[in-house]
């Protein structure tokens, strides 16, 4: 499976049936690659920045909660809510948990608070998490932090933070990614510029990964 950034909250995985692309976004994040395309792509939660499907060529959505099965990758979709008041701020939002090449990839798009235990176990156990980390619109970095402790992943993978590219009005306020890096304790990680991993190739140990901005 290899993994790159698109920016925000939009990952490229690519595994061997398929590929995904999770959250694409619109102008406000800055310009979404031209040359992307996929088998499949996952929406979060109606908004812009996340849900800028016509920015790229796909045979099929995956919008909501539900079970879907598409070109050998299974995709379990988690309700959860996009705030702390049960959607009152910010409506729902959907987690998404993709099994592909025998991995089991946890995408939280804009989650806005700790998982129920309902939640963790509907998802089911996560070799790596993509998890937003710069607050505002999302859980901050110490809330991260403690929904990391709750899914127990390998390989954690911060989103949504502060980064070249975002709309300052929209996006001014949200934390740069050291500060979940501090969080961590995991201060001299290093960006790279893609992850490629597979299940032989697992960490013994929980390593977080910052990967570049395509």
């Amino acid at each position: 499976m290899e993994v790159t950034y698109l920016g925000h909250s939009s990952f490229r995985i690519k595994g061997k049936t398929a590929v995904i692309v999770t959250d694409p976004y619109d102008e406000n994040c800055g310009k979404f690659p031209k040359d992307v395309s996929a088998d499949i792509v996952t929406v979060s939660h109606d908004h812009s920045d996340h849900n800028n499907i016509k920015s790229l060529s796909s045979s099929f959505v995956v919008h909501g909660p539900g079970e879907y099965e598409v070109k050998g990758v299974s995709i379990i979709g988690v309700h959860t809510w996009h705030d702390e008041k049960l959607g009152a701020e910010r409506g729902a939002n959907t987690v998404y948990v993709i099994e592909i090449d025998g991995m089991r990839v946890a995408h939280l798009g804009d989650l806005g608070h700790k998982l129920s235990q309902e939640q963790i176990d509907e998802m089911g156990p996560v070799d790596v998490v993509m998890v937003p980390v710069g607050g505002v619109y999302t859980i901050d970095a110490a809330t991260a932090g403690n929904v990391v402790k709750q899914v127990d992943p390998w390989m954690v993978i911060p989103m949504h933070y502060q980064q070249a590219g975002l709309d300052s009005a929209a996006f001014g306020k949200l934390t740069g990614v050291g500060e979940f890096l501090k969080e961590m304790g995991k201060t001299d990680v290093q960006a790279i510029p893609k992850l490629v991993i597979s299940v032989d190739r697992l960490p013994t140990e929980q390593q977080v990964v910052v990967l570049e901005r395509r």
